[in-house]
């Protein structure tokens, strides 16, 4: 294994982003590792989680995105089968907020069993009976999290996210994933109203942002110290794997990064798209700045749950 690694700090958002090396400092030795392959592979992925150096302890929780009926770039149970095994974990999700075959409990568990997610391992929807609160002390918008009451079955997690476009954040990534990926259907609603669920669809977008972040810093002290991010940059869509009808990515597959920050790994997420030498990028590009997508990092960053400042670590 051939490893060679980058300090960068990013300011992405601006047309035209390069991302430059940082002089040395104590800062840069302090930046959150982030492990990058351009192999996109479930053996590729159990390497580059290895190398976090995190040891799930307890009973393990996989959050991935069950996907809507029709939807085809969901992170498929064949990939994330080698995971479940290593963790003899049980994949999680929640019901939606929005109509639709996910939004019911006994309707969402028709869709998992059809994508074939209950072959590879148990799978517990988080909300299928109740909601559970979380408090946010220090929330930008949101004091409380209302996610799925079965949480507190589990001692650890490791949050498999298909980065992507998303009609609503900009970005699909990490955050999104602990925040709305994690909230009851109630949370959901709760979460894009900036806390007035009759405002789900009408909430002016930073708040929204914000919200997704509060939400998120949550999840991260639930499981303080075992909670690890793994992100798989393959079928790029503009849109997320909420839209049963997504468009066609447009920019080839770049690949897996993992880390134990998910700023830093969202992030590096967003700047591997902006560097990227794909001229398709141009689509998700707009899509993540005319809903200033960036905004959530930058709130996560001020609620102190993570970094945007990371070291990029590209394993062979």
């Amino acid at each position: 294994m051939h490893r060679r690694s980058f300090i960068l700090n990013s300011a992405a958002g601006a047309a035209g982003l390069t991302v430059g090396a940082m002089s040395a400092s104590a800062e840069d030795a302090a930046a959150p590792i982030v492990f990058f392959s351009k192999t996109i592979t479930s053996e590729k992925a159990i390497e580059l989680f290895k190398l976090l150096k995190i040891e799930l302890k307890g009973k393990v929780a996989i959050k991935t995105h069950s996907g809507e009926p029709n939807g085809k770039h969901f992170l498929q149970p064949e990939f994330l089968k080698p995971l479940v095994d290593l963790l003899n974990a049980t994949i999680v999700e929640c019901n939606t907020a929005y109509p639709g075959r996910r939004m019911k409990t006994e309707d969402h568990w028709k869709v998992v069993e059809e994508h074939g997610f209950t072959k590879i391992g148990p799978v517990d929807i988080l909300d299928a009976e109740e909601e559970y609160q979380l408090e946010i002390p220090n929330g930008l918008q949101i004091k409380t999290n209302y996610v799925g009451a079965n949480i507190v079955k589990y001692d650890s997690m490791l949050v498999t996210t298909h980065f992507k476009g998303h009609q609503m954040g900009g970005f699909g990534g990490a955050l999104k994933n602990i925040s709305i990926g994690l909230a009851s259907s109630h949370g959901k609603a709760y979460i894009h109203g900036a806390g007035d669920p009759s405002k789900m669809w009408t909430c002016p977008q930073d708040r929204f942002l914000e919200s997704m972040a509060d939400a998120s810093s949550s999840i991260l002290e639930r499981f303080k110290g075992q909670i690890a991010f793994i992100n798989v940059m393959k079928n790029l869509s503009i849109d997320c794997d909420c839209n049963g009808h997504p468009k066609a990515p447009e920019m080839a597959d770049i690949g897996i990064l993992a880390s134990l920050d998910p700023v830093a790994l969202d992030q590096a997420c967003v700047d591997l798209v902006y560097n990227s030498p794909d001229k398709g990028k141009a689509s998700l590009i707009e899509r993540m700045e005319s809903r200033n997508a960036i905004h959530i990092l930058e709130a996560a960053e001020q609620l102190g749950i993570g970094s945007r400042t990371y070291k990029l670590v590209e394993v062979e």
